[in-house]
């Protein structure tokens, strides 16, 4: 009786775990498909079989052998399940998060550098735009230097060329006034044919130091300079000039339009080289020229304008102090490229140069000055005698008397007077020698204002000394045109 009832207990409970384990098959097949199955299979497989190990023996599986073949069996059904089983939702939707994420950040990634790339570009489009402006305004201004200035436009009370010529012969050996001599005296030749283009495209790099001879002389004649970062101390981008033309002090700024009030003057400009000698010069020369530190300075803006292509005979700086430094480098440069000059241009560099006789060549220029002459004697001139002078009366000598015998003895008669004798009248005195010529003064044109002297009779000293020559080409005397200099004075 025993044994029947317990009999029909476990056939229960096996019938109810069996229902069990058919329901598990049955939602794995339904969650997971058929991989899902076969993991419920597997995991029931598992108890059954750990069970059996248990106890022994059950239904069907007579020992613990058999028990472990059929646990060790359902662990690997449960393993091909598993890896056969499709990912989870969850996985899934993890999967697709994560490469949305790496999409994401890609795509951010890009987009951050088109924009920096964009900013760079634009960045990189506007400085070649600022910089073609710039080129295009300093294109311009040196158009403008090369405007044609009309002959004789230049001051008046200039020397003659008489007076030029002795200026020039009796001066220093190392002056500039000297160095004139070296300089052939030929007319202008014809503008035709000149171009900028002629003398170089432009500010080149001619000492091969990274940095375009405009720059350069910015940075030799500016103080107090800035460059453009990233340039190696090229692009000067502001700075201050003391300006030798005005005099006045100018604020340099860097831009489309400021940089017109710093210009860079050629001091013996293209356009006047070009019709003095610079057609004759290479190509390469020809670009020398335009970039060489020595005809070049920086200077004020509207007045390089002013000056045009204009020579010393039509263009002098306001700057008076200035002029003899002015004209005495344009000497240096006509020497050095073999450059002629107009007589009107040598005549009024002799007479800004006779002011300061001594004045030097710019330091490092040497000029081969022709060898001077010693001037031949004039011939001597037969002078007339005066007319006033009286004739000179010659006596002859009386001739001897001749031998006669001697007579016989006779009384001695008294003795005769002895007869006259004519002098000559006296000689009147020479007349005094004619006086000394007037030893020429050079014009020195209106270098002086009654504020140059410290007293009037200074100021009336130095206007006797011109006045008879060149008349009151300074004007001192004023309107009243008394002969009395600077009266205002003490």
């Amino acid at each position: 009786m025993a044994g029947s009832r317990s009999a029909r207990v476990w056939r229960g409970v096996g019938i109810a775990a069996g229902g069990f384990a058919l329901l598990l098959v049955i939602a794995g097949f339904a969650s997971s498909g058929w991989a899902g199955g076969v993991v419920m299979i597997g995991l029931i497989g598992l108890i059954v079989g750990l069970v059996a190990v248990a106890r022994g023996r059950l239904p069907g599986i007579g020992s613990r052998k058999v028990a472990g073949g059929v646990a060790a069996a359902a662990v690997g059904l449960m393993i091909v399940g598993t890896v056969a089983s499709p990912p989870t939702p969850t996985d899934t939707t993890s999967a697709a998060s994560e490469a949305a994420r790496e999409t994401a950040d890609r795509e951010a990634e890009a987009r951050e550098r088109a924009a920096d790339q964009k900013a760079e570009a634009e960045r990189a489009e506007a400085e070649a735009a600022e910089e073609a402006e710039i080129r295009a305004a300093e294109e311009s201004l040196v158009a403008a230097e090369e405007r044609v200035v009309p002959e004789g436009s230049g001051e008046p009370g200039q020397l003659p060329d008489q007076a030029v010529e002795q200026a020039v012969a009796g001066a220093g050996q190392t002056t500039a006034l000297a160095a004139l001599a070296a300089i052939e005296v030929k007319g202008r030749a014809p503008r035709t044919g000149y171009d900028r283009d002629l003398f170089g495209s432009g500010w080149v790099d001619t000492d091969r130091n990274g940095c375009d001879t405009r720059n350069d002389i910015l940075k030799r004649d500016l103080t107090a300079e800035t460059f453009k970062p990233g340039t190696q101390n090229c692009v000067v981008l502001t700075g201050t000039l003391a300006d030798p033309y005005s005099p006045k002090t100018i604020a340099f700024q860097r831009g489309q339009t400021t940089s017109d009030d710093v210009q860079i003057d050629h001091v013996v400009a293209l356009s006047d080289a070009w019709q003095k000698g610079a057609q004759q010069l290479p190509e390469d020369r020809r670009r020398a020229f335009a970039n060489d530190p020595l005809n070049l300075l920086a200077v004020d803006g509207p007045l390089n304008m002013q000056k045009g292509d204009g020579d010393a005979a039509t263009w002098l700086p306001p700057n008076k102090s200035y002029r003899c430094a002015y004209v005495a480098r344009q000497v240096a440069v006509k020497a050095t490229y073999d450059l002629w000059m107009t007589q009107a241009e040598r005549n009024a560099i002799a007479t800004v140069l006779s002011a300061c006789p001594n004045e030097p060549l710019p330091a490092g220029v040497v000029v081969d000055v022709p060898e001077r002459q010693s001037p031949t004697p004039p011939p001597p001139v037969a002078q007339p005698a005066p007319r006033d002078q009286p004739p000179v009366v010659v006596v002859p000598p009386r001739p001897a008397p001749r031998a006669v015998p001697a007579p016989p003895p006779a009384p001695r008669p008294a003795p005769l007077p002895p007869p006259p004798v004519t002098r000559p009248a006296p000689l009147p005195p020479p007349p005094p020698p004619p006086p000394p010529p007037p030893v020429s003064v050079g014009n020195p044109g209106d270098t002086m204002n009654c504020s140059d002297f410290s007293t009037r009779a200074q100021a009336q000293a130095w206007f006797d000394r011109y006045f008879p020559a060149y008349g009151d080409v300074a004007g001192l005397d004023g309107n009243d045109r008394d002969g009395l200099a600077c009266e205002s004075l003490p």
